[in-house]
């Protein structure tokens, strides 16, 4: 039986440089399945976080976040949702950076939304 790498030589040499890119997509693919379970411990904090996340973006007086989802992985606080202002994703990113437990924030996922409708995600 051959190992990763040995098939990953295999295919570069029988397909050339096209086959190398291919191979070594499939083997990340296959290096990035492979990430351990979460414990519960883990579960359990990314939770808390989360929630604490909820509860700062609901305390916030000028803006409206019921719209707005939180999870969080690791530390990372991924919002997601809609929110009416370009003003409102800035602030919901400040408001979740200040929140214990947060490393980052990612707000790539809050679309904006404009009298009522959908123009697309917001930068």
């Amino acid at each position: 039986m051959q190992n990763g790498a040995e098939v990953l030589v295999a295919v570069a040499w029988k397909w050339g440089a096209r086959g190398t890119v291919l191979a070594a997509a499939a083997g990340l693919a296959a290096a990035c399945s492979t990430a351990p379970p979460r414990s519960p411990a883990q579960t359990e904090s990314d939770r808390t976080v989360a929630d604490r996340v909820y509860a700062a973006l609901d305390a916030d007086p000028t803006y409206f976040y019921r719209h707005v989802d939180v999870r969080v992985e690791d530390g990372v606080a991924d919002l997601s949702g809609y929110v009416w202002s370009t003003n409102a994703i800035y602030r919901a990113r400040e408001i979740a950076r200040q929140v214990s437990g947060v490393t980052r924030v990612v707000t790539s996922h809050l679309e904006l939304e404009r009298k009522g409708l959908t123009k697309g995600r917001a930068r």
